[in-house]
Protein backbone atom coordinates (compact mmCIF):
# COMPACT_ATOMS: atom_id res chain seq x y z
CA UNK A 1 0.00 0.00 0.00
CA UNK A 2 1.53 3.38 -0.60
CA UNK A 3 1.28 6.53 1.38
CA UNK A 4 -0.16 9.64 0.09
CA UNK A 5 2.88 11.40 -0.98
CA UNK A 6 4.24 8.40 -2.47
CA UNK A 7 1.10 7.93 -4.33
CA UNK A 8 1.11 11.46 -5.86
CA UNK A 9 4.62 10.72 -7.12
CA UNK A 10 4.04 7.57 -8.67
CA UNK A 11 0.81 8.82 -10.17
CA UNK A 12 2.84 11.48 -11.87
CA UNK A 13 5.60 9.24 -12.67
CA UNK A 14 2.67 7.34 -14.44
CA UNK A 15 1.33 10.15 -16.32
CA UNK A 16 -1.93 10.41 -14.44
CA UNK A 17 -3.52 13.98 -14.43
CA UNK A 18 -5.87 13.85 -11.59
CA UNK A 19 -6.62 11.44 -8.41
CA UNK A 20 -10.25 11.68 -7.39
CA UNK A 21 -10.40 10.39 -3.68
CA UNK A 22 -12.58 10.76 -0.67
CA UNK A 23 -9.53 12.01 1.18
CA UNK A 24 -10.80 15.05 3.00
CA UNK A 25 -7.35 15.55 4.71
CA UNK A 26 -4.94 14.91 1.73
CA UNK A 27 -5.82 18.95 1.02
CA UNK A 28 -3.62 19.73 4.08
CA UNK A 29 -1.11 16.81 3.69
CA UNK A 30 0.29 17.11 0.23
CA UNK A 31 1.75 20.34 -0.76
CA UNK A 32 0.90 20.20 -5.04
CA UNK A 33 3.05 23.07 -5.97
CA UNK A 34 4.93 22.80 -8.92
CA UNK A 35 2.49 19.37 -9.43
CA UNK A 36 1.19 18.17 -12.43
CA UNK A 37 -1.43 16.05 -10.93
CA UNK A 38 -4.62 17.19 -9.68
CA UNK A 39 -6.80 16.11 -7.07
CA UNK A 40 -10.53 16.33 -6.79
CA UNK A 41 -11.67 15.12 -3.46
CA UNK A 42 -15.53 14.10 -3.06
CA UNK A 43 -16.73 15.20 0.17
CA UNK A 44 -19.09 11.86 1.07
CA UNK A 45 -17.57 8.40 0.85
CA UNK A 46 -21.23 6.84 0.17
CA UNK A 47 -21.57 4.82 -3.02
CA UNK A 48 -25.75 6.39 -3.18
CA UNK A 49 -24.68 9.63 -2.24
CA UNK A 50 -21.90 9.86 -4.90
CA UNK A 51 -23.51 8.00 -7.82
CA UNK A 52 -26.31 10.64 -8.01
CA UNK A 53 -23.77 13.37 -8.41
CA UNK A 54 -21.83 12.55 -11.66
CA UNK A 55 -22.28 15.41 -13.68
CA UNK A 56 -20.15 17.33 -11.32
CA UNK A 57 -17.64 15.31 -10.44
CA UNK A 58 -17.32 15.09 -14.35
CA UNK A 59 -17.20 18.79 -14.47
CA UNK A 60 -14.84 18.87 -11.41
CA UNK A 61 -12.15 16.83 -13.18
CA UNK A 62 -12.10 18.49 -16.55
CA UNK A 63 -12.19 22.08 -14.64
CA UNK A 64 -9.56 20.92 -12.05
CA UNK A 65 -5.58 22.35 -12.89
CA UNK A 66 -2.58 20.76 -12.12
CA UNK A 67 -1.36 21.32 -8.62
CA UNK A 68 -4.44 22.43 -7.72
CA UNK A 69 -7.31 20.47 -5.36
CA UNK A 70 -11.30 20.34 -5.86
CA UNK A 71 -13.55 19.47 -3.72
CA UNK A 72 -17.01 18.18 -4.72
CA UNK A 73 -19.57 19.04 -2.45
CA UNK A 74 -22.29 15.89 -1.48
Amino acid sequence: MLENGELIRKAEEDGYQVIVTTDQNMRHQQNLTGSRLAIVVLMATAWPRVQHRTKEIRAAIQEVEPGQVREVPI
